[in-house]
């Protein structure tokens, strides 16, 4: 894995292994990780101050790791770009949905069963590799090193839309669109029971269980992070609901656990689900990210994917439509 101290682990591809020598221009003092983010158009604001802390930019040939540092117009500014380190994981030819494509990002309608990223005990068959041999050198430096800009996650078993970003400038847009809360992700999830509103919000902080390390729970709001969904009511089929959901924080779990504690859990769930038997053969939790919606990094234009319902959802609707009648 890569040191995320090491200063080549956060070079943007465009202007990789280069060397900028600048004059400051500008009438009034500026601090100096905006006055670069603004005129080296390749770097985010994040990778400028990791290049600042890591020694690579001088200051009227004086070494400077202050990124609050004013500069005054007639400075000049030597920003030094070492080239991106290589991945150490290797690229799968993984079959790929793909719903939205071009240079600088690409969107995703995953599978059940498909983990997003490695981890320990997971370091293969995962999105990343089938992304890294489907893209290829377009990833060069994205987020790091040589991979994909992972910006959100679905579960292991949780199918649906999840962007991938292709570029440094695309991964800090979209990550920014995600806090902002200017990203929209909606999720389709069939649960048991019948809530009688027809919509809601569920507002509860969400932390580590206290006894079960692998699980997420509902905690007091100084033991966990804020976490708010919201949900209406889609179709009623009968003992159970066709609900959507609305994240508008994206916390581990959240929308399981939500749903658990709203006393409705998703179907299918083997953590937080009521462990019923509905009468198909489901890989897990019936839960999907049906529409992600995002301004695009590059022109600012509207994206919106829908991913498709998967089979096995499909077929969980007809057989409750057909007990509801």
């Amino acid at each position: 894995m890569i040191d995320d101290r090491n200063p080549t682990a956060q070079t943007p591809e465009a202007i990789a292994d280069q060397t900028f020598e600048l004059t400051v221009d500008s009438p009034a003092p500026e601090r100096l990780d905006r006055w670069l983010t603004a005129n080296v158009q390749q770097l985010s604001r994040n990778h400028v101050q990791k290049l600042i802390d890591w020694e690579h930019v001088q200051l009227n040939g004086q070494l400077c790791t202050n990124k609050k540092v004013a500069v005054h117009r007639g400075d000049r500014i030597h920003l030094t770009i070492p080239e991106p380190v290589p991945l150490d994981l290797a690229p799968e030819a993984i079959p790929l949905d793909i719903l939205y494509e071009d240079e600088h990002l690409i969107i995703l309608n995953k599978p059940a069963g498909l983990v997003v990223h490695p981890a320990p005990g997971n370091l293969s068959g995962t999105l990343v590799n089938g992304v890294l041999a489907h893209c290829g050198d377009q990833l060069l430096g994205i987020g790091g090193v040589q991979r994909p800009g992972i910006v959100h996650r679905l579960d292991k078993n949780t199918t649906g839309a999840i962007v991938v970003a292709k570029t440094d400038l695309a991964h800090s847009s979209l990550q920014a669109q995600m806090k902002a809360k200017t990203a929209r992700r909606e999720y389709l999830g069939v649960v048991y029971g019948a809530p009688q509103a027809e919509q809601g919000t569920i507002d509860a902080p969400l932390g580590r269980h206290p006894t079960d390390r692998k699980k997420q729970a509902v905690v007091t709001a100084e033991k966990g992070r804020v976490a708010i969904t919201h949900w209406h009511m889609a179709e009623r089929l009968g003992n159970f609901s066709l609900l959507r959901f609305r994240l508008e924080t994206g916390r581990t779990h959240q929308i399981r656990v939500h749903s658990a504690y709203l006393g409705h859990p998703i179907v299918g769930d083997p953590t937080y689900g009521s462990g019923r038997a509905v009468g198909v053969n489901l890989p897990g939790q019936a839960l999907h990210a049906e529409r992600l919606e995002l301004r695009h990094p590059a022109t600012g234009e509207q994206v919106i994917a829908i991913a498709p319902l998967p089979e096995h959802f499909l077929t969980l609707l007809t057989v409750l439509r057909g007990r509801a009648v």
